[in-house]
């Protein structure tokens, strides 16, 4: 049997465009005399679709897509991922399937057993849990059908990945009491820089107990903060990954089903830094090209946060798409000036330079008569900030160019940043990244030649809102900062369990204590592209107002 592994990306609500690609993918695939072909998990209609799935008309068109689909399934068989209609009045309206189509038609339907209901997941929100099973019988083999989570029952149970309490039903014991011959899992499961280990690690703990092959189809591309990397697999009977599709970029195998066994793919190791790079990459290019977008402007202030988020977004949307704006303050140094012009002229972008200093003083005056003798602070120093979002969105709302928002997740814990002024913007591109990391990024995007002048990278950070200002004046070293905020945000570790790691008390109750009273400024930042197991947005949902 030869079988197909179509790894693509879809765009949410898009039937047109979705219809044609996996109607392309089976017509390649009869022409190469593939028996089965598989697609992800809700392909027809893009995952997640979230309240869309509330609305008949939505449910309805992935119908009727999936019959106009079933129409080109003749001497050839698919796998193709869609919601269905409960048919059982008492539970939910949908079930999250995959339908089998052969011969023209839907031969039959199967149901997703574990539906995640954590982190980034919600879909017990919408689908009812499979309760029955069966196979698939092609060419002689029979075939276990499964989705995403339905093999991730043999996850560890930690503090990332709670299990459900759905999880009532072991889908591949009730399956293996049928004695299938492989199993395919379609999926779509979200990239994070950790999450191939894990995936590898569980579908081959499910191969190794069951002594079963699985064809593994996650999809890629990006739906605003979720990014998908692909990273589909075939794994045989001993739990070795026989093929492994690409990163981040549609691909297409066939895999002979009687020659896995003997076949072990080349180990891939990639830096979680590179991963991270592509994914942003990804993400920028997806969410524009998605939301029929094409021009980017942004704040570009000779930082590094504002150069690797410059960089990211003229290698994913060209630099004829890129135009920044350079906005020094009395308190900007001239070093700081220069390397933002080198970088822009680098990467060959337009850039503009708008001096604040007049505007701040003409700002200055205007609130003389209420600040009085006052002395300068954070009033000031924010008043700077938001002069300069109200400058760059005239700009973006002037040439219809999307602002890109550039605060880390290093800041965007501790409430480091102004709201309505440097945490402006359509899209954070860093918000999922830690300052850290954001470093080793700019080295990164370094390696061959360099793109973001070195001063940039190696200067101690500073917003540059008064005078000799630097980060490490309000926060600790970031080095000590993301090692406490990694346990605290990714970990749920609490104050005493980061002390005991061996961080300074003191530290650890300021860091913590700007985390709790800063999520307001969160909740009304732009959408974050996710990249780490725990990001700020839909995946982390603390109450405002708690005093915990």
């Amino acid at each position: 049997m030869k079988i197909a592994l179509a790894q693509l990306n879809y765009h949410i609500g898009n039937f047109e465009s979705n219809t044609e690609k996996i109607i392309s993918a089976i017509n390649k695939s009869r022409k190469s005399g593939v028996d089965l072909v598989l697609f992800s998990e809700l392909a027809i209609c893009g995952y997640p679709p979230k309240d869309l799935l509330e609305r008949k008309e939505f449910v309805e068109k992935s119908k009727s897509a999936l019959q106009k689909v079933a129409e080109h399934c003749i001497d050839i068989a698919a796998v193709i991922g869609g919601p269905s209609v409960n048919p059982h009045p008492k539970g939910k309206n949908l079930y999250n399937s995959a339908y089998f189509i052969s011969n023209g038609k839907i031969e039959s339907i199967h149901n997703k057993t574990l539906l995640p209901n954590y982190d980034i997941f919600d879909e017990y929100r919408y689908f009812e849990p499979n309760t029955e099973f069966s196979l698939v019988e092609l060419k002689g083999k029979k075939i276990a059908i499964t989705i995403c989570e339905d093999l991730w029952e043999t996850q560890p149970v930690d503090n990332n990945f709670a299990k459900s309490a759905l999880y009532t039903i072991s889908p591949m014991e009730e399956l293996s009491k049928l004695n299938p011959d492989f199993v395919v899992n379609i999926a779509a499961s979200p990239f994070s820089y950790n999450q191939q280990n894990l995936r590898t690690n569980i579908l081959k703990a499910t191969s190794e107990r069951y002594q079963l092959p699985i064809f593994y189809v996650n999809q890629i591309g990006a739906h605003t903060e979720l990014i998908f990397d692909g990273d589909s697999l075939v794994m045989n009977s001993k739990g070795e990954v026989a093929k492994r599709l690409n990163y981040f970029e549609e691909d297409y195998q066939i895999v002979d089903l009687e020659a896995i066994e003997n076949k072990k793919a080349e180990a891939r190791n990639v830096n979680y830094i590179e991963k991270i790079h592509d994914a942003l990459v990804l993400g920028l290019k997806d969410y524009f090209g998605k939301m029929g977008f094409t021009k980017t402007t942004l704040g570009l202030s000779g930082g590094i946060d504002s150069a690797v988020t410059v960089v990211l977004a003229e290698r994913a949307l060209g630099k004829e798409n890129v135009r920044v704006l350079l906005m020094p303050s009395e308190f900007s140094s001239d070093h700081s000036i220069k390397d933002a012009v080198d970088l822009a002229e680098n990467l060959g972008i337009q850039y503009d330079i708008v001096p604040i200093q007049n505007i701040f003083q003409e700002f200055q005056k205007s609130l003389d008569p209420i600040f009085g003798d006052l002395p300068f602070n954070v009033a000031e120093e924010n008043i700077q900030a938001r002069v300069r979002g109200t400058l760059v969105m005239g700009l973006s709302n002037k040439f219809g160019h999307i602002l890109l928002n550039t605060s880390n997740k290093s800041e965007s814990a501790v409430g480091y940043g102004t709201l309505y002024g440097d945490m402006n913007g359509g899209l954070s591109v860093l918000g999922d990244v830690y300052k850290t990391d954001v470093f080793k990024l700019a080295w990164f995007i370094n390696k061959d030649k360099e793109v973001i002048p070195e001063n940039s990278i190696v200067k101690p950070p500073s917003a540059e809102l008064r005078p000799d200002q630097k980060d490490s004046d309000s926060l600790p070293d970031y080095d000590v900062l993301d090692g406490i905020l990694f346990r605290y945000i990714e970990k749920n570790m609490s104050s005493e369990e980061i002390i005991q790691d061996g961080f300074e008390r003191v530290t650890v109750q300021k860091a913590l204590r700007l985390v709790n009273m800063n999520e307001y400024k969160r909740f009304q930042t732009p959408p974050i592209l996710r990249v780490s197991s725990k990001a700020f947005g839909f995946g982390r949902k603390i109450p405002l107002v708690a005093k915990h």
